[in-house]
Formats: C-alpha cells, structure tokens, sequence
C-alpha cells in the first residue's frame, strides 16, 4: 500500500547499516595474472581492513590476505599499489609497519624490509633480477618533507639499492618485457601530477642500475599518465598535451611520438593514488581501454595499426584498473543501478560477467533513484555539470504541493569527479524523500583539461559558485524546495560547503565531512604531496597570505547563519582535526546550531564499519532537528549545541 508522508519522513530499506556493511566495500587493483584474478576489498566491518582476493581457476573465490595484516601503503598519505603477484609468492605493503611482506602461496607472510620510518608503494616485481622496483618515501630525516626515491630491493636479502632520486615525486616504473629498459614517471613542487610530470627512460646494466636515463615525455604544462609497455616492447602513456588526456606511442627513443586515436575525451584519471590503471593490451595489436566523455565512462578497443576506435557497448558509466591477459580483460565498474563490482569481459564475443560485487544486499531497483545529468548556466557565462536525483520510493508519495528538500553534494579533490554510478549513500538520502545534486563543478576531471583548470587561482570561488548556481537552476524550476537547501561534502568539498555557508546565503544547512576551514593551517600543516597544491588553487604561500585569510571560513565565521554538523577522523593527517574543531568553536560561540562527531583511529575517508553508519545517522538527525521532521526510525541522538536558543 502506497503512504502520503511528508519527505524526508519516508522509511527506507536502505539502511544506514546496510551502506556500513556491505555497500561501503571498496574494491580496487584488479589484475589477471596466470588466468588467476586479484583484487582489493576494503572491508568496514574488519576495521576498514584491505584483503587481497583471488579468484582461483577452478572459480573459487579466496582471502590471500590473513587476519592479522591490512594490504596498504601510506605513501602519499592515499596509498595505491601495494601488491605484486609473483609465480611463487605475493607481495605486499602492510598498514601498521608500512614494511613490505613476501608470502608464499599458502604460507605466512615475512618482512623483506626492516623496521623504520619508510614507506613504499607502486610495487613492481622483477622476477629474472629477484628484485622488487618501488617507490619509497622515506620520514627518518625529515617527516615534513620525507625524500621520494625510486628504489630496487633485493627479495632474498632486502638491501635498498636507489635507483633514481632528485625529484620531489616517483610513480608508475615500468619494466620492458625484456628487462632491458624502465620507465617511469616524476614530477615537482609545485606541482600535482595532473598538472605536470615527466616520463623518463633508461637503461639497465646488468646489477640493475639506470644508465643514460632521457625524458621522453611531458614536463612542464603537461600531465603524463600510465606509461606501459605492450608485449612487442613500445613503450605508450596517456598524455594531456591536446587538452584531453590521449593516448600515444613512443615512436623511437627521443620523444617522438603518435596519438593513437586523438579525442575529446579523457584516457586518465588524476593521480590521487598509485596502480591506476585505465587500459591494457590484448594481444600484440590492440588496446582494450575505458574513456569518460562529459563525465561518463566507457569501454572501447583501439586497433594499433589503424587506429580504429571499436566502442564496447556495455551499461556502466565507472571504470577503472583495467587488466588483460590474453583476450580477458578484468576491470572494476559500475553503472547508475549497479553496484561496484568486478567484472570479466571476453574481448571475442564481448560478453562481460561480474566475478564479484562490492555488495551482495539485494534491494529492488525500484528504490533507486535514477540520476538525471544536467548542465546549468554558472558565473562567467560558463557551464557547469551535474547530476540530479529525485525522491524515490515506491512505497510513498508525498503531498501534492510539497516540494523536497535538496542536498548538494561537493566531491572531494577538488580535482576529482563524481560519476552517475549507483552509490547507496545517495540513495540513502532518496529513498527517504530528499532530492540530491551531485556537482561536477569546474575543476573536476573528466571534462577536459581546461575544465579542471578552472579552479586555479580561483578555490573558494568557482566551485561554489556552480554550487550555488546548480542549486539555483533546479529551485527556480520548482524541482526542489528553496526553503529546504543543504550541502554537504567531505574533504576538499568540506571546504566548498563551509565556503557555500559562509560567503552565500542559499543553503539552510550543511555537513562537513573533515572539511578545511582554515586555508592558512592547511598550508603549514599538511603531508608532503598536497603542501603545495595551494599554490594553484589559490596562490603560493606565504606570498599569497591575504587571500589565504580572505578564503577561510573561519575567518568570518560572523557571516555564518546556517547550523552545521561536522564529522571528522581524529587520527586524520591530511585534514587534521584543529580544522574542524576551530570552526565548531567559533559557531558555538556565535550561538548557530552545531554538532561535531570526532571518531577515534579514522584517518582521511572513513573505512570502519560503525564510523560510517554512526556519520550516516547523526547527519540524518541533525537535519531531522534543524528542519523539524518527525524520523520514522528510532536513531542515537547528537548533540547539537545551541539548538535550544535557536529555538
């Protein structure tokens, strides 16, 4: 029986546990080795714990990883490549010694590096050599600034050998199939590595060493992405020199190279972590590749002596770590009603099966909200994209006059994207009767490097602004209740939503999930990759200090007229928890409505099971208290400071 209930009242089976249990699993680092495939599950009800998975032969699904260890690497504070699969053994990056482990195949793990203050990621096996080629980050000397290495270690022995040092960062070292060369890539403060890296190439004398190492790529204005080598020995990368992030091929040994097939479309991702993987070869003659246009990703093979672009058709808008052997390939996706999972795609008969979901929760689509992709008039005569979600539940209706209340979503980064793909926390809010804006604002990837560009110098303006103005552009058409606005966002998009509340007087509410509020703290205490993004987003530091002050929000925390709630990871590096604390301080002393939830052994992104259903409930409370709906479930209670007076 269908129920008339006001919105943000409906009962959902998309529970805050749920999403905590199972739909918050995150998979990553897909590989097919030997016919065998690997991947990650980040599992909250293990304490966010990182197991590697096989899927045997014979079909069987099995844990590599044992109880007591996590697969994860800190460097760079976001991780990424912390595995290799050799014939006898897997390797391994574990969380709470950063050492790297071998573990033989049914047997225990063991360190082949010593305890210490390093840390290593982008693992790369070299069997011949017996040697692992990684990235190492070293803090015994300077834990503000550690050095960043490219190292050879020795498996039977662990002795360090470097291999290249010099640049303030090294990822992606590539082998060729014959051992003879190694690419990788480095670049240097100030930038990130979207905005400029450099591919290089050497040489190998026979103990391993690099000799008469050339850039071959890339450098200043330009973002080089996966090098790889194909089964022939050329060596490719994604490159952004055209304004896109393309595909090209290393015609010789000094930088002349191909476009393999030039679009406007987006072949890489930004390198917030290492192992990213957006296509791998099939065979000696093609490339099996996903691709984002406006947004949106694909799947397509590119034949490499025509050039031919083959699109695959399939329903998933989210690719990533892309892996072949043979004609399989294995990849992560999802799709606007499909959860994450990792698939096998036959590249012959372009059949795709799923191998493993993220979630084994069965909900009826008809509780999923599909999301509606829009683009909107924004400042400076631009256009910024979207994608709107409305209330869904077949089980409720609401009033005929009412309109819901809108939440904004401001993704982290900032220079990240969203996607379409199904994400239960959205539906969460949905199926109990919000609406919801996931902003693609300018600076996101996937549009193009101009695109992303339009967020340097200009943090703190552009990405609200799209905020605003996509919030704007749904109320005006009476899509949503311009009474009823809230905006949200974690990390980076904390901040866009503590700037939103502050500088602008749309929104009614907010949550910042270990959002910045004070630009200046950030840029004097941060971790060494991101200490210097500021200085495009806003300018460099301490040059720039007046409109570092001028940012922050809680710098005019007077201007502030809407409760906010904030949630944040105590043991968080990146964002530490002085950001949240002195905003909630302030706005308590102002006498707003706040609420503030620090969760013990959380770092940067929530992983714990019960951290991320306690974040869900508390939000959805203090929204129930500040807009003064009735919760048709029973939730633990937040305090919220000054909610009395408010009222």
């Amino acid at each position: 029986m269908i129920r008339t209930a006001s919105y943000g009242t409906w009962t959902s089976p998309i529970t805050s546990y749920l999403i905590a249990a199972s739909g918050a699993v995150r998979l990553s680092g897909c590989k097919i080795i030997d016919g065998k495939i690997y991947w990650l599950e980040g599992r909250p009800l293990e304490g966010g714990r990182n197991v590697l998975v096989c899927r045997q032969l014979n079909g069987e699904i099995m844990d590599v990883t044992p109880q007591n260890f996590n697969v994860r690497t800190r460097v760079h504070e976001y991780g990424g490549g912390a595995f290799a699969i050799g014939a006898d053994a897997v390797y391994f990056c574990n969380d709470s010694d950063q050492r790297i482990y071998r573990q033989p195949w049914g047997e225990q793990p063991a360190p082949i590096t010593p305890i210490g203050q390093r840390r290593y990621a982008d693992l790369l096996l070299d069997e011949k050599r017996g040697a692992l080629i990684a990235v190492c980050e070293d803090h015994g000397v300077d834990a503000h600034e550690p050095e960043n290495t490219l190292i050879e270690i020795d498996i039977a022995i662990g002795t360090e050998k470097v291999l290249q040092r010099g640049a303030d960062f090294y990822s992606s070292p590539r082998l060729s199939p014959d051992g003879g060369r190694l690419a990788w890539l480095c670049w240097r403060h100030p930038n990130m590595p979207w905005d400029s890296t450099e591919l290089w190439l050497s040489a190998r004398d026979a103990d391993g060493s690099l000799a008469n190492a050339i850039r071959v790529a890339g450098g200043e204005d330009e973002s080089v992405f996966q090098p790889e080598w194909s089964p022939g020995g050329e060596l490719f990368f994604v490159s952004d020199r055209s304004g896109w992030w393309n595909l090209y091929r290393l015609r010789n040994g000094n930088g002349d190279v191909d476009a393999l097939c030039p679009m406007n479309a987006e072949f890489g991702l930004p390198q917030w972590v290492f192992g990213l993987s957006t296509y791998a070869f099939v065979g000696s003659n093609e490339i099996v590749c996903g691709h984002c246009v406006r947004g949106v990703w694909s799947l397509a093979t590119i034949d490499l002596s025509s050039g031919k672009f083959g699109a695959i058709p399939s329903p998933f808008s989210d690719i990533g770590f892309v892996s072949a052997q043979g004609e399989r390939v294995v990849f992560g996706a999802a799709a606007p009603k499909e959860v994450d999972a990792v698939y096998e795609l036959d590249i012959a008969s372009g059949h795709s099966q799923v191998i493993h979901r993220a979630s084994a929760t069965a909900i009826a689509v008809d509780y999923f909200s599909a999301p509606e992709t829009i683009e909107f008039p924004t400042a400076n005569e631009r256009t910024a994209f979207g994608y709107f979600y409305p209330p869904c539940n077949p089980d409720f209706v609401a009033f005929a006059a009412e309109r819901p209340p809108l939440i904004v979503i401001s993704h982290g980064g900032p220079t990240s994207a969203t996607t379409n793909a199904l994400k239960l926390g959205i539906q969460y809010w949905t199926s109990r009767g919000f609406a919801v804006l996931d902003v693609n604002y300018g600076g996101s990837s996937g549009f193009g490097r101009d695109y992303r560009r339009r967020l340097n110098g200009a943090w703190g303006i552009v990405d609200i602004a799209d905020c605003v103005n996509g919030t704007k552009f749904l109320a005006d058409r009476g899509r949503v209740d311009g009474d009823r606005l809230i905006i949200r966002g974690n990390s980076a998009g904390g901040y866009t939503t503590l700037c939103a509340l502050t500088f602008h007087d749309c929104f009614k509410a907010g949550a910042s999930y270990y959002g910045v509020s004070d630009l200046t703290a950030l840029a004097e205490d941060t971790h060494k990759f991101e200490s210097r993004y500021l200085d495009r987003l806003i300018g460099p530091y301490p040059a720039a200090k007046e409109i570092y002050y001028q940012r922050s929000p809680i710098n005019y925390v007077e201007r502030l007229n809407a409760p906010a709630i904030f949630l944040q990871g105590l043991d968080d590096k990146v964002v530490p928890p002085n950001q949240a604390e002195a905003m909630v301080d302030a706005l308590k002393r102002k006498g707003l409505p706040v609420a503030y939830i620090g969760f013990p052994g959380e770092q940067h992104g929530f992983r714990r099971s019960e951290t991320l259903k306690r974040a869900l409930d508390a939000e959805l409370f203090f929204y129930a208290k500040v807009f003064g709906f009735d919760l048709p479930n029973s939730i633990d209670p937040v305090e919220i400071f000054n909610l009395a007076e408010e009222k």
